[in-house]
């Protein structure tokens, strides 16, 4: 009674230092990963702020929208790093000797390992069926409010930007805080192929027309110089008042959802390829979590002659060409080349059969060489 009360204590130990010891690794990989994803989107979203296409007060909102989509990417991969980092230390530190020495077996390691594989699946799973479509459709409508912003929203100060599909260039010295107000409005536009107008102001101001509902961009206190460039032709008329029209905008509400943002339960209901594609690819997330992890427990096996880092490569390699074809057949299924019934299944099961060959590869290679022995007998 007392050999049995402390090898469950025994085994309850080496599970919780395990167990901890992937969680805190995983946490620590997923976290530099992040940032690094978050500085490569932070990038690009500013590229498109400092063009004038994005509002800088939405810019940290639109990333933030996007973190769910890729912690649904990152963790799935940090945890899959972490395997392969926690024990590669164990086996080179000899820790891995130790624990063969109190009755941990292969099979109990993975039993082990499974449990917080469990625990990131479940994670993985919340961010993939929930908060990564929310935080998609989010950012559909951040973006198609900042793509329906009114010309005259989108101007910024000290800068010359084309607007009116780069049929006008416009300069503005000053902008109120509100984006209500202009001053030192320089505005330039080719009326034909010989003519063209500058028109400098002032101050400048959106006007609402409610009996058209049109917009203008009104001007005052300015001149409109009008006539063909590189000539004397030209006509200089003064004004208090002038105004552009301003194309209408789009309710935010009417822009078509892409399969991303469409929650699960309407996945389930349509019948499009896209839909499919998107609902396969939710599953796959968490489930990968649980085939890495049957592919990294084999390969983190290190010799300490080795060196730890023997196997990253080809690890990483492996688990690169697992989430390649996963895209490859999400994109596949979406574009109707692939049937949904194969769908994102034809890549899970190679990948499950090659874990388990590597689980097994002990036996299969004594099973192999058993009849071998028999015929030498």
């Amino acid at each position: 009674m007392f050999e049995v009360s402390t090898r469950r204590n025994i085994t309850l130990i080496i599970f919780r230092y395990i167990v901890r010891d992937l969680l805190i690794t995983s946490f620590a990989v997923s976290s530099v990963l992040l940032i690094i994803f978050l500085t490569n989107s932070f990038g690009r979203f500013l590229t498109d702020a400092a063009q004038g296409k994005l509002a800088v007060d939405v810019l940290f909102k639109v990333v933030t929208f996007r973190m769910p989509y890729m912690l649904e990417l990152i963790l799935p991969l940090g945890f899959y790093l972490a395997i392969l980092l926690a024990y590669g230390r164990m086996y080179i530190e000899s820790e891995m000797v130790v624990l063969s020495a109190c009755g941990m077996s292969h099979w109990q390691l993975l039993r082990i390992t499974l449990v917080p594989a469990a625990i990131v699946a479940a994670i993985v799973a919340l961010f993939s069926f929930w908060l990564s479509p929310a935080g998609a459709l989010m950012t559909e409508q951040t973006l198609a409010e900042q793509r329906n912003r009114s010309e005259f929203e989108s101007l910024q100060e000290g800068r010359f930007q084309a607007i009116g599909q780069g049929k006008v260039m416009t300069y503005v010295e000053n902008v109120s805080d509100d984006n209500q107000r202009l001053e030192q409005v320089f505005v330039a536009q080719r009326d034909s192929d010989t003519t063209s107008s500058v028109v400098v102001a002032q101050t400048g101001e959106q006007a609402f027309i409610k009996d058209y509902g049109q917009r203008y961009l009104v001007l005052h206190n300015g001149y409109r110089y009008e006539g063909r460039p590189g000539t004397r032709e030209f006509k200089v008329t003064q004004f208090n008042e002038w105004g552009r029209y301003l194309p209408p905008t789009t309710s935010v509400a009417e822009f078509e959802r892409e399969s991303d943002a469409k929650t699960t339960a309407q996945l389930l209901s349509a019948d499009d390829p896209g839909s499919s594609a998107t609902l396969q690819w939710r599953i796959s997330m968490p489930l990968m979590v649980f085939i890495a992890t049957l592919l990294a427990v084999p390969l983190s096996k290190t010799n300490p002659r080795q060196g730890r880092y023997l196997k990253m490569l080809p690890a990483i390699l492996i688990y690169v060409f697992y989430l390649a074809f996963l895209i490859n057949a999400r994109s596949a299924v979406a574009d109707g080349d692939l049937s949904p019934i194969v769908g994102l299944w034809g890549v899970h099961v190679p990948f499950l059969v090659i874990a388990l060959l590597m689980l097994n590869w002990h036996g299969v290679m004594q099973t192999r060489n058993k009849p071998a022995k028999l015929v030498q007998g």
